[in-house]
């Protein structure tokens, strides 16, 4: 439970070798914000350096679970494991996603199929698993790490940009769902995130960091927001391009 200054004490996050959840976790560490870490991943017997990260930034104990995105059958039993062995968690951070590559999936629709399950369905069965646990304690918040790709899809990179939008608009929902329970969900719509994830690519306008990703995560829980957009440029952006005529968007966004 947050302490009697409003601090998150306990944080799951779904996607346990994230960077950008890793920065994030070991910020709210060094503030005063976390002490209880659980890493969840699909091998977390791989996760040495990331537990060794949030050790030394301060954490009190880091522990490490299996959890495959791609499996959804599997993560009630997993995240339920995590509430019934920890107890209180105060955030779920789901952090994990398949950002792939457009003309490979076109070549290779099961590919694209099992990104989509990843990016999406992955998401709905274990946000629902991780919503159920913070509202039957009574609190909590609920991160989910969207993009501004979904806002809308680009010919570049429609099969990623399609399962981001259905996540935000299922993040959307259960976050109306959940209004007077006591859980919050907090969507994150960064924009080009300079990781390990995007190295090579070339980096669209506007392009931003694990780090401010971070502090828009730890600025939007603090003040209970419901969406942030990293940078906050892109909110106005996108709000143009929502309203492009198609044929100028399908010409601005074929390399974009």
């Amino acid at each position: 439970m947050r302490d009697a200054f409003g601090a998150v004490q306990s944080v799951l996050v779904l996607g346990g070798a994230s960077e950008i959840a890793q920065v994030t976790v070991q910020r709210m560490i060094r503030e005063g914000h976390a002490r209880q870490v659980v890493l969840a991943a699909r091998h977390p017997d791989d996760l040495a350096d990331e537990v060794a990260a949030l050790t030394a930034a301060g954490a009190a104990e880091v522990e490490t679970v299996a959890f495959d995105a791609l499996d959804p059958a599997a993560h009630v039993a997993a995240i339920d494991g995590v509430f019934a062995a920890d107890g209180d968690i105060d955030v779920v951070l789901i952090a994990f996603g398949v950002l792939g590559d457009q003309d490979a999936f076109e070549a290779d629709p099961v590919a694209a199929a099992e990104a989509a399950t990843v990016n999406y369905a992955g998401a709905v069965s274990s946000g629902l698993a991780a919503a159920r646990g913070l509202r039957a304690q009574g609190h909590g918040s609920l991160v989910v790490l969207s993009s501004v790709a979904g806002e809308r899809a680009r010919r570049s990179n429609f099969v990623y940009g399609s399962s981001k939008a259905g996540l935000d608009a299922f993040a959307q929902g259960l976050s109306d769902s959940l209004v007077g329970t006591g859980v919050d969900v907090l969507i994150v719509r960064p924009g080009f995130v300079h990781t390990k994830m995007t190295e090579g690519l070339d980096p669209a306008p506007l392009s931003t960091t694990p780090e401010a990703v971070a502090d828009a995560i730890i600025d939007g829980l603090a003040r209970r927001k419901r969406i942030v957009w990293v940078p906050g440029a892109l909110r106005w952006a996108f709000s143009g391009m929502r309203h492009l005529p198609t044929p100028l968007w399908r010409r601005v966004s074929a390399d974009a």
